[in-house]
Order: C-alpha cells, then sequence, then structure tokens
C-alpha cells in the first residue's frame, strides 16, 4: 500500500508517544478501565487513531461493507423507502448516518434515492452526518458534495453543511443530540463496535472490573489487571441475571440508542444497525486490527484499531421498550431478503467485461459467504410500535390491509 511505507517511518515515534502518554498516567493514577484505555487510543486529540488517519480501505487496517459493493449500500437506500411508503410517505424525512466513514453508504444510499426521484419528488429529503473526526469530514464532504461546502452556517447546528451533486443538502454534526428533531432514519453501519467498552469477569469474590495498568516486570509494557474491589461500573452495569462469566458492556451505546428509541417514539421513522456481533452470548471479543491482521490490543496504542462486537441484547434492553426491536438477523439473510441476488443477475447482465463480473462475484462473496462476513455480520432494527402493530380492527373493520412486512427481517416481496 502506498500508505505504508511513510506509516512505518512515522511508527515507532508515534507509538512511542502513546504509549509515553498512557504511561505517564498509568504512573500518576494507577490503572485505568478498558473503556478510558480506548478511548484514548482511538480519540485522543494527538495520537489516537481515529482522530489521526481513519484507517478505512485498502490501505487501512480494516475493510468495510460499503467498500466492497456498491450493492450493499443500494439495498439499503431501499430498506428505507420500503418503511417511509410503509409509514404513508410522510411529506419529509431526514436521513441520519452516524460515524459515515469515507461517506461511501451515503453515496450509494444517494443514487438509489436519485434513480427513485420520481417516486421521492414530493417529498423534502435531507442528509446528516453525524462525525468528530475532522480529518474524515473532509473526505465525506470531497465524495458527497465534491468538496463544495460552507463551515459554520450561521442558521443552523451543523458545523458544516453543503449539497449533493444530485441537490439533496447535507449537514456535518458533531452529536446525535445536535441533529435536529423530525422523522428520520437512521444508520449505523459500524459504529457501535468502535465504541469503549468496560470489561468484567466474574470472581469468588464476585465481579471485578478488567483494568489496564503497566507490567512492572516488563518496562514500557501494559497488561490486563483485576480492580481489587469493586468499581462504580461494576454495581452499575452488570445485570442481576447475567449467567456469563465474563461480560463486555458499553454504555455509550446504551445512551445512544436510549437517544435513537427516544426520538422514533416522539418523531417516527427507523433505525437500521449493522455490525458484527452477538445476542448477548459471546464474552471475550475485544480485539486490535493492524493492516488488516489482528494486532494485540495492548501493543503500540494509536496505531491500531480497536473494536468489540455488539451486544444486540443489551441494546434491545436499553430501548426500555420505547420501541419495537428486529432481529439481530444474519447479514447474509438480511441482503437475501432485500434481493441481492435478483441485484446481481442485473448487474452482471448490464456489464460485459470479464474483470467487472470477477469484482461482483468477488464482493457478494465477501458479503454472503458464512465465511467471511455473511455470518458475523448482522441487523438489527428500531420501529415504533405501531409500525408492528395490526391496525386496531375496532376503528375500521372495514380496512382488511395487513401490517406490510418490514424489508430485509422477511422476504422482500416486489409488487
Amino acid at each position: 500500500s502506498g500508505a505504508g511505507g511513510q506509516e512505518e517511518a512515522e511508527g515507532p515515534s508515534r507509538a512511542t508517544a502513546m504509549l509515553r502518554h498512557l504511561l505517564l498516567k498509568l504512573r500518576a493514577t494507577g490503572p485505568v478501565t478498558v473503556a478510558e484505555y480506548m478511548r484514548e487510543a482511538l480519540t485522543n486529540p494527538g495520537q489516537g487513531y481515529y482522530t489521526r488517519r481513519g484507517g478505512i480501505g485498502e490501505s487501512g487496517d480494516f475493510i468495510t461493507s460499503p467498500e466492497i459493493s456498491q450493492v450493499f449500500g443500494e439495498l439499503i437506500g431501499i430498506w428505507y423507502i420500503s418503511e417511509w411508503i410503509a409509514t404513508g410517505k410522510p411529506k419529509a424525512f431526514q436521513l441520519v448516518e452516524l460515524g459515515p466513514g469515507r461517506g461511501t453508504l451515503t453515496d450509494d444510499i444517494l443514487r438509489v434515492f436519485n434513480q427513485l426521484a420520481s417516486l421521492l419528488s414530493k417529498c423534502d429529503v435531507s442528509i446528516h452526518l453525524v462525525e468528530v473526526s475532522p480529518k474524515l469530514s473532509k473526505v465525506q464532504a470531497l465524495m458527497l458534495t465534491g468538496g463544495k461546502v460552507q463551515s459554520d452556517p450561521k442558521d443552523s447546528s451543523a458545523y458544516m453543511k453543503g449539497v449533493s451533486k444530485t441537490g439533496i443538502p447535507i449537514f456535518w454534526y458533531r452529536d446525535i443530540q445536535d441533529v435536529p428533531p423530525g422523522y428520520s432514519f437512521y444508520l449505523a453501519h459500524e459504529f457501535f463496535d468502535a465504541l469503549p467498552i468496560h470489561k468484567f469477569q466474574r470472581t469468588e469474590k464476585g465481579w471485578r472490573e478488567v483494568l489496564v495498568d503497566m507490567d512492572p516486570e516488563v518496562p514500557d509494557q501494559l497488561r490486563f489487571v483485576l480492580s481489587p474491589s469493586s468499581t462504580p461500573a461494576t454495581e452499575n452495569f452488570i445485570q442481576p441475571e447475567e449467567t456469563r462469566d465474563h461480560v463486555e458492556v458499553c454504555p455509550d451505546a446504551g445512551v445512544i440508542i436510549e437517544r435513537l428509541a427516544c426520538r422514533i417514539e416522539k418523531d417516527g421513522g427507523a433505525a437500521l444497525v449493522a455490525d458484527y456481533g452477538h445476542d448477548g452470548t459471546k464474552t471475550d471479543t475485544f480485539r486490535g486490527f493492524r493492516n488488516h491482521k489482528l494486532h494485540d490490543v495492548l501493543r503500540a496504542p494509536g496505531t491500531a484499531d480497536l473494536t468489540a462486537d455488539v451486544d444486540f441484547s443489551y441494546l434491545r434492553k436499553m430501548t426500555q421498550g420505547r420501541t419495537a426491536t428486529l432481529g439481530p438477523i444474519k447479514q447474509r439473510e438480511f441482503l437475501k431478503n432485500m434481493g441481492i441476488d435478483l441485484r446481481l443477475q442485473v448487474l452482471l447482465q448490464n456489464s460485459h467485461d470479464t474483470a467487472t463480473h470477477e469484482q461482483l462475484r468477488h464482493s457478494y462473496d465477501m458479503l454472503m459467504n458464512p465465511k467471511k462476513m455473511g455470518d458475523c455480520f448482522n441487523f438489527f432494527a428500531l420501529l415504533p410500535h405501531q409500525r408492528l402493530a395490526d391496525p386496531d380492527k375496532k376503528h375500521k373493520p372495514e380496512s382488511k390491509s395487513p401490517v406490510p412486512p418490514v424489508a430485509g427481517f422477511s422476504e422482500l416481496l416486489l409488487k
């Protein structure tokens, strides 16, 4: 990779700067929680992994679905349109993406919206991106608007705004709280997995938090230790009915899901979460990636991407019944239900060179193969309760129309 060489050159000094910073902190305060360690390694303003570069794509440390295939984003675009139709085509909707990466996914969704422009002609569509990295917001602006943006617009809570190549207004925010209220579709693709987690271990003396400390045996090396007594996090984040012996909890994810649930309950819309994760069954999933390879989470902090599997059972719990939830369902089932096979056939028929065919089949395999992304990625949705409830027969006994099924979570039947 082109960036690789220069990356290595600055590697050692960069790595030690972050490590030195952490060692000083540990010397001063004692061990820190895994959440605090993750937050520093990923988002520390000077040396954090995301703040510095955001290594997405071939030259980065991980490749995401939208980078692999345009089909992925198109099907998600269709999911939102199908929900918009199912709720009676409201006059306006906001598409809100959390952590939009390079903007590839939004770009693919916008292409679908553009292709279905006649359907959306009477609807006021706007895009709202929640992005903390200044570096990535520039990349997104370039991809989505061709770079024509205005910083700190006077008339809104956004820090940047522009217009997509297809003429749709786009706004950037640092926090979901800043996004204006209103009927909205939320998208969180590989967003929750990068939020800081707390780790807990069951012991004879009860639950103990796993902390990060320096290793007294090895200079300048970090290690995991158990908290000597229970920590505030232990009291707050472990569910009394927990059966596992090792648990990871992401309080930030809980807060964000709660916010989404409140907004959907109040203003309508839907949220789609796509991420790798489990339904409250896994224990130790905290890991690091560097140059597409697994990387020891405690080595060279700030130079690797750190993630943990999303616990969908925790997300469900944190909606606190404000919305209905669907899933998690495996990515390959969701995409199959969304009609990926038909879409692939059409694309294969429309292209005539072998390279494109090769690429299409390869990306389809990446997305659908159970051994690749097909089984480890999941889709999970939040919807207003009334979206799934049968309309009350008392009011309109003559209306026999059942509630349309939610696309992706059941087979998409295109009329």
